[in-house]
C-alpha cells in the first residue's frame, strides 16, 4: 500500500479548529502525485508530455477530526480503472493514531493539454495505475477517452 505521513498544518484548518474539507482534497492530490513522481513520472515528465490528471468527481466521507499539527497517514489505492486506463477511481484514506478519519474517493481522467480533451495515457502510466493496491470495492470502469 502506498502511503505517506503528513501533518495537518495551520493553513489546513477551518473556523471549527479541524482540517477543512479542501485540505483533504489537496493532501489527496499531493499523495497521488508523490506516487507518480516516485515511480518515474515526476511533474517534469507530465509537463514534457503535456498531460495531466483531471478530477471529474470527488467524494469525502468523514469519521474523526484531524486537528492542528496532527500527524496523519494518507494511503492511496485504486478503487476503479477502465481497461484502457483512461478513467480511474482513486481512494485516499486518512488515519490518525491508527483510526480512520476520512476517505476521499475521486474519479479521474487523463487530459491532453494540447488537444484539450480526455485521452488514453501512455502505456507506462497505465501500468503504474495497474500496479496500485486495489480497494475491496474495486470496479472496472468505462473509458473516458474521446
Amino acid at each position: 500500500m502506498f502511503e505517506r505521513t503528513l501533518v495537518a498544518g495551520w493553513g489546513d484548518m477551518d473556523f471549527n479548529a479541524h482540517m477543512r474539507n479542501t485540505a483533504y482534497l489537496d493532501k489527496s492530490a499531493d499523495v497521488r502525485m508523490m506516487y507518480f513522481a516516485e515511480h518515474g513520472f515526476p511533474m517534469s515528465e507530465f509537463a514534457r508530455l503535456q498531460l495531466g490528471p483531471v478530477v471529474m468527481r470527488d467524494q469525502i466521507d468523514y469519521f474523526r477530526e484531524c486537528r492542528l499539527l496532527d500527524e496523519i497517514r494518507v494511503t492511496l489505492a485504486l478503487a476503479g480503472l477502465s481497461e484502457d486506463g483512461s478513467r480511474m477511481t482513486l481512494r485516499n484514506e486518512f488515519h490518525r493514531d491508527g483510526q480512520l478519519c476520512a476517505r476521499v474517493t475521486s474519479t479521474v481522467g487523463w487530459f491532453d493539454l494540447r488537444q484539450r480533451k480526455l485521452i488514453v495515457p501512455p502505456p507506462e502510466l497505465a501500468a503504474l495505475l495497474r500496479a496500485l493496491d486495489r480497494s475491496e470495492d474495486f470496479a472496472v470502469l468505462p473509458g473516458s477517452a474521446r
